[in-house]
Formats: C-alpha cells, sequence, structure tokens
C-alpha cells in the first residue's frame, strides 16, 4: 500500500502528473455521471448523483483550463528547442512534428482568450475562439496519428534489418518503442473522436455524443497517458497538449 501511495504523491507533485490525473479523474467522472444520469426520472438518487459527477466534471475541466493559462512559454521553449527537426533522421517525421508544434503554440491564446470572453475580462463572443482552439487541436491530433503512422513504418523497418543481424536487446527496445506508438495512435484517435464531437452541427458527428461517450472516450486516452508515463514510453514535455478541451 505504501509503495503505491508514494508513486501517487509523485505523480502529483509534478504537473504534468497531476494534470494527467485531474484529466482522468474529470473524464471519469463524465462517464459515470453520464451512465447514472440517463437513468429513468424514477431513480431519482442515481439520476441526481450523475448530474453532480457531470458538474464536478466540468469544474476539474474549468480547472484545466485556468492552469493551462501558464502554459505559453513551455511551450515556446519546447518549440524553440525542437526548432526545424535537425535531429530527426526522417524528412517526413520532422516536418509532421514541426506543424504538429505550430498547432499547439496557436491553440494556447485561442483558449486563453476564450475563457477571459467566458469570464467577462475581454468583450469579445468566445464561441469562434472556443472553435478555433478545437479546430487547432484536432489538427494537432491528426498530425500526431499521421507521425506516429510514418514512425511505426520506420520502425518495422528497423526491426527487418535487426532480425537479420540477430540483435536481440535492439528488437526488444524496438518493439517497445512499437508499442507506444500504437498507444499513442489509440489515445488521439480517442481524442480526435471527441474534438469532432464539439465541432460545429453537420460536420461528421459533431454534437452527436451523449456524455458518458465522451467521458469513455477521454477515459480511454487518459488512461493510455498514464500507463505511457509510468513506462517511460512518452515523448511528451510538461508544455505539450493534453485534451485540453472538455465539455462543460
Amino acid at each position: 500500500m505504501q509503495p503505491s501511495v508514494e508513486s501517487l504523491v509523485r505523480l502529483l507533485e509534478s504537473y504534468r502528473g497531476r494534470d494527467k490525473v485531474i484529466r482522468t479523474v474529470c473524464y471519469g467522472s463524465q462517464l459515470v455521471g453520464g451512465v447514472l444520469s440517463r437513468k429513468a426520472e424514477t431513480d431519482v438518487s442515481s439520476h441526481r448523483l450523475g448530474k453532480r459527477l457531470l458538474l464536478f466534471s466540468a469544474q476539474l475541466s474549468h480547472c484545466r483550463t485556468v492552469l493551462r493559462l501558464f502554459d505559453d512559454l513551455s511551450m515556446l521553449a519546447y518549440s524553440h528547442s525542437y526548432g526545424f527537426g535537425g535531429r530527426e533522421e526522417d524528412m517526413g517525421v520532422r516536418w509532421i512534428s514541426v506543424l504538429t508544434n505550430v498547432a499547439d503554440q496557436l491553440y494556447y491564446p485561442c483558449e486563453h482568450i476564450a475563457w477571459a470572453a467566458d469570464a467577462e475580462l475581454i468583450k469579445v463572443k468566445s464561441d469562434k475562439w472556443w472553435l478555433f482552439g478545437t479546430v487547432l487541436w484536432g489538427t494537432s491530433l491528426l498530425l500526431g496519428i499521421l507521425r506516429s503512422l510514418r514512425v511505426l513504418l520506420l520502425l518495422k523497418k528497423k526491426l527487418k534489418r535487426y532480425e537479420s543481424d540477430g540483435a536481440g536487446l535492439s528488437r526488444s527496445q524496438l518493439r517497445r518503442q512499437m508499442r507506444g506508438e500504437v498507444l499513442s495512435i489509440l489515445s488521439s484517435m480517442a481524442d480526435l473522436s471527441n474534438a469532432i464531437h464539439w465541432m460545429p452541427p453537420g460536420f461528421l458527428w459533431a454534437g452527436q455524443f451523449p456524455n458518458w461517450l465522451v467521458g469513455l472516450m477521454g477515459t480511454i486516452s487518459s488512461l493510455i497517458g498514464l500507463i505511457q508515463m509510468n513506462a517511460g514510453d512518452s515523448n511528451e514535455t510538461d508544455s505539450t497538449l493534453s485534451s485540453p478541451h472538455s465539455e462543460e
């Protein structure tokens, strides 16, 4: 029991770890709350608990939005250190990563303006800024999927070469990297499904997800993120996006 508590404390002491825990609890609450709130009105206690969990989820989402007000500089530092990806061996991976960094960097000011408008700190309509943010987030996720697919292809080619050379340790490392990329694809696809849901009505399945399904997709993505973090397979930094938008 003690090691588990210590691991949780260490996770919560880091910004990225705390955000992932809050995100998991946020979407998990939305999942359970969505299921309970769909129950018949005759089951008053379950219905009421479901509504409270949805409200709790919305507050956690707002908490994450406020915390991201301070992420611009860390994201800028990460983008600057990556530059044009000169250290990348593959040109495709390099430019996909650069475009992803641009989308991530532009996301933050859009979300900040939308938040400030909702808080009545500035006199603009927040709807279009939330939309801009959602489009940028979706773009980042789509680029991330393409990057992981490209990396997977390159890793498979390397794996074939190592198999012919008989390098057991290298094969093990490559397979571990490949599993990490597959998990990243699954996580991004779950988040992308939610991003499309938050697009304007008429775009694919926009607005069609019930609360429980949004919570399910977000929970899947959040749990994968925690698994990657614990396994040390994630290449994210504190400044990278992690499902920024959650339905209020």
